[in-house]
């Protein structure tokens, strides 16, 4: 039996102990605590949405809040993960892999953004540090103008 006081990690592995492993591994990719009280304060307000859809099919990139109808997507980024220009702090350990691995997922985000905007979607983009009130405002702002510019997608 190994302990984790006895594990190292493989070379080149962004873990670079198993604390950090640990740490890392328990990291939510949905209904985080931002995520929950957007959902909580749009739900109260009558709207109604998918949770974590994606929302073009063949598309592998999954959106926090998806109202189809009416094509807008919702996403909730964590300051760490998506390289907030105000919160973002490199990690002193492995730079280079966190260098490469944040730059990787900010040009997925423009890419999703280009995407869902080529196919007429409506990308909301927020940071986890920003207030869930201002959020859950522009979220019901921008369904709603939607829907009074008729933009709804018919179910066929």
């Amino acid at each position: 039996m190994v302990h984790s006081s006895d594990w190292e990690p493989p070379v080149g592995s962004w873990a670079s102990s198993a604390a950090n492993r640990r740490s890392m591994l328990g990291n939510r990719n949905r209904d985080t605590s931002p995520e929950l009280a957007l959902r909580s304060l749009v739900h109260a307000s009558g709207l109604r949405y998918r949770v974590a859809a994606k929302p073009l099919p063949g598309m592998r990139r999954t959106a926090d809040l998806v109202f189809r109808r009416v094509r807008v997507a919702v996403f909730v980024d964590g300051c760490f993960w998506h390289g907030c220009p105000q919160h973002f702090v490199p990690p002193k350990t492995n730079p280079d892999y966190w260098r490469q691995k944040i730059g990787r997922n900010m040009q997925r985000d423009k890419d999703t953004d280009i995407r869902l905007a080529e196919a007429g979607w409506l990308v909301l983009r927020f940071w986890e540090h920003q207030p869930a009130e201002e959020c859950a405002e522009a979220v019901k702002d921008a369904v709603s103008k939607r829907k009074e510019c008729g933009l709804l997608v018919h179910r066929g």
